[in-house]
């Protein structure tokens, strides 16, 4: 699906078209994740418990730095 990046105030964004906010479940004011991957960006719908993992995972990350540099290691 092709869509075009249009003014919006001072920023610009991207209009979805009604259609594809219904296949994904979505309305106004709903959150989105862009998630960049190999062939490009995807954009998701937010998942709270998604969200609560990845924040327990990257307070993990950041606290025993040393400890995954190590294991990534051997």
């Amino acid at each position: 699906m092709k869509l075009k990046i249009t003014t919006i105030g001072n920023s610009a964004g991207v209009i979805l078209p009604k259609e594809l906010l219904a296949r994904l479940r979505l309305d106004k004011g709903d959150t989105l994740y862009a998630v960049e991957t190999p062939d490009g960006l995807r954009l998701t719908a937010y998942d709270p418990e998604l969200a609560a993992q990845m924040e327990v995972a990257e307070r993990v990350m950041r606290e025993d730095r040393t400890l995954l540099r190590k294991l990534a290691g051997s």
